[in-house]
């Protein structure tokens, strides 16, 4: 920046070991894996003065609007990007790319606070290039795209993903690095040829060549891969069982569930098997391990073009034997394998105590020789490299499964597989370099940088508040993947480990439950608020099927300050997005798209916050954050946040999470949102959106109809009015397909009859027709029926234990009217009782809560 000359120093590090998640590792190797001021492998001081350099300070006056993106994003991951490197997660860089060139403007800043491998960082520098398929595309989809690069300020607490995401956002002569890197693998090829050969076999004999002094020496093939198998005991005859050759049906390929002892013929099962163990010298250590037994089972080879498998024979046996005993002249790491909620399974299941036992001693040499030669290189080319080497991960260790037909399959979570796949190493390598080849080179007219830090999200002190302009974030999602134990395998390469105190992970070994998990989320999510500027919008992108990991996202964004606007799922079959009904139905990924509410609405919300006047404001804002009229195949959308009872929970929200006595009753809401709001298909808008509404519904051949799950009383309720909305209908009519819609619902809950839901709720006429109100009939029923909620509510105050059959409604007005009565105590008492899971699965329940005990906790 500026020409400016950078440097990292002990006294610089000293200076921000309490900055949350600074790494755990020595100082000389935090500094060498950093190349300062674009990326350190820790808290990077420097950011700050990025963004003053490349962003534009916050301007009131500035006049920005932007709809929640809301088009279909389909995006498949055969791409060259995409496949350089491998990760546990990661969003194709082409998707982030849309909602970049939506929400922001050239020279934008863009923030992501869980970067992973630095998808969001590419995606920001190719809206400055794109490759020209890509860009008609897009131009077709999105006629007012203006490119240009953006900015991206990137996080993690991960050295090894802010390593890879540097490297992906790091320009590097592609030309250069492919003559560095065929140098060096031809001195590891060299160094190790001789470990990956082996005789060729002809009906199982030796082949010979003639050389041309007459001698005959054996036709050699390439090693490509070996298959090594678990060896078990048989409890009958205490005789060693390969399990490969006792349990593989080798013409079908596959595994029996039954077969016998080759020894005594008792027939078993895997389950019913011991495992075999061997003490071994562990030299690496200097300690006797004991570790399961494995022998290998096949070799496949090739000789020439001509690939070949044989059972592994005495020379094969040998080799393995004299590698064994080679000492590795070279450094490799030797780490404990830490404590964890996955790494125990490898430690009872197979001994795998250190991290080199993740490896045959064959691989562990190879990489240990190519980890050698790439460290020794220009500090560009030796980055890229090194980020080659890690791209091998586990195709390379005991962790890659073996697969019928040859190449392997990835495991997650350290599982080691019956059969594994040892591959050729520097073969590996050689495919992996020549996919990165391929992903520099498109990425090489991307010249703009991007800076990496790494550190907690949850703390940025080197970012000034209202400093970025978009917040594209995939975060971690409960208890799915251990991200820091994982990462394992790469960090103990790269001599620099997560620091796991703030991940946001449900891990009992961490003694983070969903609460913690809910918190720390919350506390990135506040950051996230800080640093943006109001008005603007974060996009997060979320992967859980548990409904209340859902929800504890939903409340940690609520917490902090964002406003939902629009939550979509990703169709993974289809590539496309449908729009949530519900608040709690979540079995794909999300596309959560919030908003921070502008300056000026917050400004007058402290004055009038408490008052009819602060409602109508928020709601006049938010409507205007939400999609007007989006549109697929010709279909208009429905939007769920423009129905009646969706605008009344993020007003009550709104008004919660800041403190805020809600001034207004739902019966006068619904009342007042009917009057000053033109209402169209059952969603309401402000008066200048409703002709582009119109226009697109007439242009339109349908507008699409709401699919609703009836599960509780209040989806019961809203199933009811769409089914009256159209024409009254009689009990008669409408009792069948109630009972076959509501034959799920939740089993805690006391659903009303049908009669009294439509008593409660609905108006009859004189052929006995039930129909949906007029509004302003309607607040009056509001208000009987929330009289009834309330009755309802007081009966569970006078009880005691466990509340295990209840109507939600009446548990939501009585939580409302607690809180207006500044009752907190009486809520934590109820929801205490509640079953956990109903707790943290309904999102007006839990916010009610979780605030109620911060006002405690503050008085």
């Amino acid at each position: 920046m500026n020409g400016k000359k950078y440097e990292l120093t002990k006294e610089i590090l000293d200076s921000l070991r309490d900055v949350e998640g600074f790494p755990i590792g020595k100082d000389e190797d935090i500094i060498a894996l950093s190349d300062p001021p674009y990326y350190t492998a820790c808290p990077n001081p420097w950011i700050g003065e990025f963004i003053e350099r490349y962003g534009r300070p916050y301007d009131p006056e500035e006049r920005y609007e932007r709809e929640p993106f809301a088009a279909d994003v389909r995006e498949g991951k055969n791409d060259p990007i995409y496949n350089a490197h491998s990760y546990h997660t990661k969003v194709p860089h082409k998707a982030i790319m849309r909602y970049i060139l939506h929400y922001t403007d050239p020279g934008d800043i863009v923030f992501d606070g869980f970067c992973g491998t630095g998808m969001t960082g590419v995606a920001a520098q190719m809206c400055g290039n794109p490759d020209p398929e890509f860009r008609e595309k897009v131009e077709r989809e999105m006629p007012d795209v203006v490119w240009g690069a953006r900015r991206a300020v990137l996080c993690d607490l991960s050295p090894a993903a802010t390593f890879i995401a540097y490297n992906y956002n790091n320009p590097v002569d592609p030309v250069e690095f492919e003559r560095e890197a065929k140098r060096i693998l031809a001195e590891v090829e060299k160094e190790c040829g001789w470990m990956y050969e082996t005789n060729h076999l002809v009906d199982g004999k030796v082949q010979f060549k003639a050389d041309l002094d007459g001698t005959r020496t054996p036709v050699k093939g390439r090693i490509n891969y070996t298959v090594w198998s678990d060896v078990f005991v048989c409890p009958s005859c205490s005789e060693e069982i390969v399990f490969w050759e006792a349990a593989v049906d080798q013409k079908e390929g596959k595994v029996r569930d039954e077969f016998p002892c080759p020894h005594c013929g008792a027939m078993m099962t895997k389950r019913s098997l011991e495992r075999a163990w061997e003490y071994v010298h562990d030299e690496a250590i200097g300690e006797t391990v004991r570790r399961a037994k494995q022998v290998p089972v096949l070799i496949n080879y090739s000789v020439g073009k001509k690939r070949f498998e044989k059972v592994p024979d005495e020379n094969d046996l040998a080799l393995i034997q004299r590698i064994e005993e080679v000492e590795i002249p070279y450094w490799y790491p030797t780490d404990r394998m830490p404590d964890g909620y996955n790494t125990e399974q490898p430690k009872v299941s197979h001994g795998f105590t250190h991290f080199h036992h993740f490896y045959t001693k064959r691989s562990l040499a190879c990489l240990a020789v190519l980890w050698n030669c790439f460290r020794f290189q220009d500090r560009k080319i030796t980055s890229r490299l090194l980020y080659s080497f890690t791209s091998l991960y586990q195709r390379v260790t005991k962790m890659a499964e073996y697969r019928k037909g040859g190449g392997s399959g990835n495991i997650p979570n350290f599982y080691i597989p019956s059969f594994n796949w040892e591959p050729n190493v520097y073969e590996v390598c050689k495919r992996k370099l020549r996919n990165i080849i391929t992903a520099l080179i498109a990425m090489s007219l991307c010249r703009s940088q991007n800076t990496i830090s790494t550190q907690s999200a949850g703390q940025l002190h080197q970012i000034k508040s209202s400093s970025t302009d978009y917040i594209f974030t995939d975060p971690p999602f409960g208890g799915n993947i251990m991200y820091s134990e994982m990462n394992f395998l790469w960090e103990a390469w790269l001599r620099v480990f997560t620091n796991n105190h703030s991940e946001a992970v449900v891990n009992r070994v961490q003694r983070k439950g969903l609460p913690e998990y809910q918190a720390l989320m919350e506390r990135c999510f506040a950051e996230n608020y800080r640093i943006l500027k109001p008005g603007r919008w974060m996009t997060v992108e979320f992967h859980n099927s548990q409904n209340r990991v859902w929800m504890a996202i939903q409340q940690a964004l609520t917490r902090a300050g964002f406003i939902i606007a629009d939550v979509r799922t990703l169709d993974k079959k289809q590539g496309t997005f449908k729009q949530v009904t519900t608040t709690s139905a979540v079995k794909q990924d999300l596309i959560i798209s919030a908003y921070k509410p502008n300056g000026g609405l917050e400004e007058r919300f402290k004055l009038t916050a408490g008052t009819a006047e602060g409602v109508w404001d928020f709601v006049r804002q938010h409507l205007r954050h939400l999609p007007i009229a989006p549109e697929k195949d010709g279909i208009l959308q429905y939007v769920p946040e423009r129905q009646k009872h969706l605008l009344y929970d993020r007003m009550v929200a709104f008004h919660v999470q800041r403190g805020i006595i809600v001034p207004i009753s739902a019966a006068d809401f619904y009342l007042g949102l009917y009057q000053r709001f033109p209402e169209r298909d059952g969603m309401y808008f402000l008066p200048d959106q409703v002709p582009l509404y119109e226009q697109k519904r007439l242009a339109a051949s349908r507008v699409e109809q709401v699919s609703l799950f009836v599960h509780d009383e209040k989806s019961a309720i809203r199933w009811l009015r769409i089914q009256l909305s159209d024409h009254p209908q009689t009990y008669q009519e409408i009792q069948p397909k109630f009972m076959i819609e509501s034959r799920n619902t939740d089993r805690h809950e006391a659903m009303p009859e049908l009669a009294d839901l439509l008593e409660q709720n609905f108006l009859k006429d004189e052929e006995g027709r039930w129909y949906v109100p007029d509004p302003n009939r309607e607040a009056d029923l509001e208000k009987l029926r929330e009289k009834a909620l309330l009755r309802e509510f007081e009966t569970y105050k006078t009880t005691k234990g466990r509340l295990k059959v209840f109507r939600t409604e009446a548990v939501r007005a009585g939580f409302k009217k607690c809180w207006s009565e500044r009752d907190y105590d009486m809520i934590i008492e109820i929801g205490d009782r509640l079953p956990p899971e109903i707790l943290q699965e309904d999102d007006v329940l839990l916010m009610y809560y979780d605030n109620a005990e911060t006002r405690l906790e503050n008085n």
